[in-house]
């Protein structure tokens, strides 16, 4: 099962029918997707379960239907232990952005802390899982899928927020401040800090 952020409200793909019965339940290969993502917009629709019995074709079938765009992001840690952190939109975000032609999307997630952050010598330690959420841009509708990494950087100096990035803050925060952070930051974001549903705080090896 894939889950789809639109407007920070739930849209799950999914190739088994569940008995719940607070959501709106759509067949992905006849949904006009874009009508859909309207409703969600306009908060008519709360959450709802797109179905496609083919689990392998759920993705390519969505992708069909609404232009994507590919992304790399940092979930870095430092020495201490703190994961780095920036603040843009009135919400805590993690740094992450667009691929370049060319570019392996190891080197758009890097490239993207370092130029939204300016912390550098950093180093990829993991790879996490994909995030995926629509956003609208010119009039049009895009999903965006975000690659994210496990880094790690032994950095020192002061990180800068990126100015035309509308980024105000950068800052490291440690598991204490995160949990404060989550409360004022996105859905897909909160998934990256749990595993089995559970909180992951951990320094990783910096060998």
């Amino acid at each position: 099962m894939y889950k789809v952020f639109v407007n920070d409200k739930p849209l799950f793909l999914t190739n088994e029918i569940s008995k719940e019965t607070n959501f709106q339940l759509f067949l992905l290969e006849s949904i006009d997707i874009e009508q859909l993502i309207v409703k969600i917009f306009q908060n008519k629709i709360q959450k709802a379960y797109l179905y496609h019995p083919d689990e392998k074709e759920i993705m390519k079938t969505l992708k069909a239907k609404i232009p994507v765009n590919k992304a790399g992001g940092g979930f870095v840690y430092n020495k201490k232990g703190e994961v780095l952190f920036i603040f843009r939109n009135g919400k805590w975000d993690l740094p992450k952005g667009g691929t370049e032609k060319g570019e392996e999307i190891e080197q758009t997630a890097m490239r993207e802390v370092e130029e939204e952050t300016g912390v550098n010598q950093l180093r990829i330690t993991n790879k996490l899982q994909k995030t995926y959420h629509v956003f609208k841009r010119n009039g049009k509708y895009k999903l965006k899928i975000t690659h994210w990494f496990e880094m790690y950087s032994d950095f020192e100096g002061t990180p800068q927020g990126q100015l035309e990035e509308g980024i105000e803050k950068v800052a490291w925060l440690n598991p204490e401040q995160i949990k404060e952070a989550l409360k004022n930051s996105y859905e897909n974001i909160k998934l990256l800090f749990e595993e089995e549903g559970k909180p992951i705080f951990k320094i990783p090896d910096s060998n």
